[in-house]
């Protein structure tokens, strides 16, 4: 039986690993958000950037070449990004003595090449209620991206209910439950181990019913083996679309920045698994790796449409190419840090 759960006034402890409530003096604006979750990783840069010209009349010469490649890859830009970039001065600046500015642009101009295509809005319902299925690995900051998913609709005055599909973590399950009572949203649940595709069917049935604007499922983050998974995930879908033909709208696929490298291999299952339309790059703010970005959008072929950017649940911010650029390379050549 499907458990409703209503959203109250009062408001139950977070979760242990949950986001914080927002402070008062966050900043508002996605630029400084942005510079706040990228600080990490534009610390990184402006180091390594400054430390490249620290001898006066630096040629751009093949020992130069190879040091800027290795800045690159620490920020977790990846190889292919990061070849392009040292190609591109090679090509343009070899054997000249350049100002940092210079390079700083290669680097800004080869970014926004492979980010601008993965800009892109989320898809809604034309009528009735918007359907979003989540996945992810499990750790990956699915359920708390859910949450700050959530936060947004009802933010904008939208009506949400969430359907709690990773039964088999009685653990994700609460989160999610403490989190639909801190947003005033509701949630649909099932009992410990039970169907997640009966979930799901119960949720979107709640949406319909109930006049709610979005629905928001969450999906297993971990099945015994890829087959399984991708049965599961197959079948969520499946009875998603017997209720409202072309849902889900939008399968979001959360990664986390923290993993660098490893969460791409981590999620490459779960692209083919689930059809996943976007991706949403989680704990932006949590390490120097927020370079990651660029590979995600180049091996998954998917726009980013959301970045974690610190602990609030307000702080998911739509993706954007430019202002992402700006908080990475602004100030690389600053002084001090």
């Amino acid at each position: 039986m499907a458990i409703f759960g209503f959203g109250r006034k009062d408001k139950p402890d977070a979760p242990a690993d949950s986001p914080a409530e927002p402070a008062a003096e966050r900043p508002r604006g996605i630029l400084d958000r942005l510079r706040a979750g990228l600080a990490k990783t534009a610390q990184v840069l402006k180091t390594d950037v400054r430390d490249l010209f620290k001898r006066e009349g630096r040629l751009v010469d093949e020992p130069f070449l190879e040091e800027l490649r290795a800045a690159l890859i620490r920020t977790d830009m990846g190889p292919a990004a990061a070849e392009a970039i040292v190609a591109d001065v090679r090509e343009r600046l070899r054997a000249r003595v350049v100002d940092p500015e210079v390079v700083l642009d290669s680097i800004r101009t080869q970014l926004l090449a492979r980010l601008a295509p993965a800009e892109a809005g989320l898809k809604v319902a034309a009528t009735g209620p918007t359907v979003i299925l989540v996945t992810g690995v499990n750790g990956s900051g699915k359920t708390t991206s859910i949450a700050k998913l959530a936060r947004r609709f009802t933010r904008d005055g939208k009506r949400v209910v969430l359907g709690a599909g990773d039964t088999f973590r009685a653990a994700a399950v609460e989160q999610l439950a403490l989190w639909a009572g801190r947003l005033e949203a509701e949630i649909v649940r099932g009992e410990p181990n039970c169907d997640p595709a009966s979930v799901a069917h119960r949720a979107v049935a709640r949406a319909v019913e109930g006049g709610f604007d979005v629905c928001i499922v969450d999906t297993a983050g971990r099945l015994q083996t890829q087959s399984n998974l991708m049965q599961e995930l197959g079948k969520i879908r499946r009875v998603i679309a017997k209720q409202i033909p072309d849902a889900p709208h939008e399968t979001l696929l959360v990664i986390d920045a923290t993993a660098g490298q490893n969460a791409l291999s981590q999620a490459k299952g779960f692209k083919e698994a689930a059809g996943c339309t976007g991706i949403v790059l989680a704990k932006l703010d949590g390490s120097a790796r927020g370079g990651v970005i660029v590979p995600v959008a180049e091996q998954f072929g998917l726009p980013v449409k959301f970045v974690g950017v610190g602990e609030s649940a307000d702080d998911l911010e739509a993706f954007d190419p430019g202002a992402f650029l700006a908080a990475l390379l602004e100030g690389a050549l600053a002084d001090g840090g």
